[in-house]
């Protein structure tokens, strides 16, 4: 009797879990949805109130959870933008022979321009854009965030749409594919690891500079933002350890939060995407790609929604398409040649507008004295030496460990939320104590500086190298170990050709992102002092906070010029040769 009511309890149990289990996850992704409304309603009502230029930081521990919520509002709406940006200025560069070698020129020298030398024209642009609104502060404070994630983003998806395999372009061919079926269905999924991969180290960048994008000087004005760079740089600046922990300690929960909810469910939802023949038999997994996968109300919605509306604009562009190759339309069509116009129209204001801000940059420039110019050069010279140390002694030890990470699921599982949390700590908020340390080694700024770099920089490199070994496919590894390949030969013939792409990528963004960490690596600001050395970054950073805008500038075009001279000569190449020998084809 007793073993049957056993039986009959553990059924009912189970029947009850199945019943109320889909009702709990659709509450739960209600809720989630409900708060993401009111957060944009909180969100617009702060941005669209009245200008406050200076806003009064409090160090009460209460006043956190506002702060961070500004914070993390800030740097997510920079990476949307810079996410829309990537694919775009990606897709035009990859497919665009005309422009593709001055795009990435041009990107070249974005990359390069540090976060500081962006700031007096977004602000006063922001500024007069809204006047008396608080949004124009705060768009100048998203896009100074922008700068310094965007880049990484559009080198990745640039990169993995001049590797797509031969046979997967045939094939879209053949299937007479629109642009948009190509993107949606071939280049996204394609270049999906890579970007997801470099979005978690451009946000982790994001959080790098918060201290610098929500609390600075233009000119003789002061700009401070509510949020959690701005208490963190006023606790600093302060000497008060106990706020500066409460500070850390919110933005690692923060971080912890952030992977949890958002990267480890786009990590696993993305591992489908491998190009492989083989499955890999172990598999990140997320319970909230699970919880969201098994919700009634998003697979209602999607049934009802998305499908439907994908369905028919796949159906559309299939007739569109056959009916432009049985009657043979011609290519040149009043609309094309309409378009065409248009872009010759925009091209020749662009240009003009080139020109003229390239003649008022050179009036700026007449201001600058020789022994000022001989200065700059010095620090450029010294700069480069720490940048190329910085990137060799990064590349050490995160290549082995990205391709740990990148082939073990279970490893990654648990060391990518501490990477997240490392890449995104603020490194400037542990300076005070390397610099201590190495005072007492009788070390100055000149070696601390290069640490700091490292800091700020290493990330690209190992986040790229980890998307690099977890898109090598399954099959390759498994031959590998068939014909027990040794550590040598599994490295030479295929881990280093499986990398290479996502390696060279990692190298280039990591070389413009240490210039770019110069400007705090050599000139840093600790309570009443401040610690300068030789460097074109502490030139930049006294420059801006002094006003001295004729200096800023040819900085500025110095440091461009240096980073675009090493791109042309040692990382282009490299390009090409990934784009070459070493794509992955079936």
């Amino acid at each position: 009797m007793i073993p049957q009511l056993k039986t009959r309890y553990t059924f009912s149990r189970e029947l009850v879990i199945e019943r109320t289990w889909p009702f709990f996850l659709d509450l739960t992704v209600a809720a989630g949805l409900l708060a993401g409304f009111y957060a944009i309603l909180w969100v617009a009502r702060f941005w669209f109130s009245g200008a406050i230029p200076e806003v009064q930081i409090y160090r009460s521990p209460a006043h956190l959870p506002i702060y961070a919520f500004y914070s993390t509002v800030r740097i997510f709406v920079a990476y949307l933008l810079s996410l829309i940006f990537a694919i775009s200025y990606g897709y035009i560069a990859a497919y665009n022979k005309r422009v593709e070698a001055l795009m990435i020129a041009t990107l070249d020298i974005l990359q390069s321009i540090p976060v500081l030398s962006f700031l007096p024209g977004v602000m006063l642009a922001m500024m007069s854009l809204f006047p008396s609104k608080q949004i124009g502060i705060e768009l100048g404070a998203i896009l100074l965030i922008f700068t310094g994630e965007v880049w990484n983003m559009a080198f990745s998806f640039y990169s993995s749409l001049k590797s797509i395999p031969r046979e997967l372009n045939e094939a879209c061919s053949i299937n007479r594919f629109s642009a948009w079926q190509r993107l949606f269905q071939l280049e996204l999924p394609y270049a999906t690891i890579g970007l997801v991969w470099n979005s978690m180290v451009s946000v982790a960048s994001g959080w790098f500079f918060l201290m610098v994008c929500e609390m600075f000087p233009v000119g003789s004005r002061n700009f401070r933002l509510p949020g959690l760079g701005s208490y963190l740089q006023t606790a600093a600046s302060n000497g008060d350890t106990v706020a500066m922990i409460y500070g850390i300690v919110t933005m690692i929960m923060i971080i912890v939060l952030t992977d949890q909810l958002l990267w480890r469910p786009i990590i696993a939802w993305s591992d489908k995407f491998k190009f492989e023949n083989v499955e890999a038999s172990v598999r990140i997994t997320s319970p909230v790609l699970h919880l969201l996968r098994n919700s009634n109300l998003l697979g209602t919605l999607h049934r009802s929604t998305f499908a439907p509306l994908s369905e028919q604009l796949y159906r559309r562009i299939a007739h569109r398409n056959e009916r432009r190759f049985s009657h043979g339309e011609s290519t040149v069509t009043p609309t094309s040649r309409r378009s065409t116009a248009a872009m010759i129209t925009v091209a020749t204001i662009a240009i003009a507008a080139i020109v003229y801000a390239a003649f008022r940059a050179i009036l700026l420039l007449r201001q600058v004295h020789g022994n000022e110019l001989l200065a700059l050069f010095e620090g450029a010279g010294v700069t480069f030496l720490r940048v190329n140390v910085s990137l060799l002694l990064a590349s050490l030890w995160t290549i082995p460990v990205g391709v740990a990470i990148g082939f073990n699921p279970k490893l990654a599982n648990i060391t990518q939320p501490l990477a997240q949390i490392a890449a995104s700590f603020p490194a400037t908020a542990l300076f005070p104590v390397l610099l201590l340390a190495l005072s007492r080694l009788g070390l100055g700024l000149g070696i601390g500086s290069v640490a700091l770099m490292m800091l700020g920089t290493q990330w690209y490199i190992l986040f790229n190298v980890i998307a690099g070994a977890m898109a090598i496919p399954s099959d390759l590894k498994e031959v590998s170990d068939l014909f027990h390949f040794t550590s040598l030969q599994r490295w030479t013939t295929v881990i280093l050709p499986g990398i290479f792409p996502f390696l060279i990528t990692g190298l280039v963004t990591a070389s413009g992102g240490a210039w770019n960490a110069s400007i705090v690596a050599e000139y840093f600001q600790l309570k009443d002092k401040t610690l300068t050395t030789t460097g074109l970054g502490a030139q930049i950073s006294a420059a801006s906070l002094h006003g001295n805008y004729p200096t800023l500038l040819l900085a500025t075009i110095i440091m461009a010029l240096m980073v675009v001279t090493i791109n042309r000569l040692v990382w282009r190449p490299l390009y090409r040769l990934a784009e070459t020998k070493y794509r992955l084809e079936g």
